[in-house]
């Protein structure tokens, strides 16, 4: 599941860049994904120069990717 706000990042970026996301957050829980440390329940998946911030839902069984950002502005709160 993805957030209006994730979805909306992804629109704005280029094709190829937004496919590669995309094929990332499907291939989950696979990938360069760790915990953030500081933010309890939530992770990152790194894709080139991107992450994808991610967390599950209550039940544990739905990942939701919260946002969509460049590496630099991806931990701001």
């Amino acid at each position: 599941m993805i957030a209006p706000a994730a979805t909306k990042a992804l629109r704005k970026l280029p094709r190829n860049e937004r496919e590669r996301i995309l094929t990332a957050i499907q291939r989950l829980p696979a990938g360069d994904v760790r915990s953030l440390k500081g933010r309890r329940g939530e992770w990152r998946l790194r894709v080139g120069d991107w992450r994808a911030i991610i967390r599950l839902d209550q039940e544990g069984r739905v990942i939701v990717v919260t946002a969509v950002k460049p590496r630099g502005s991806a931990y701001d709160r």
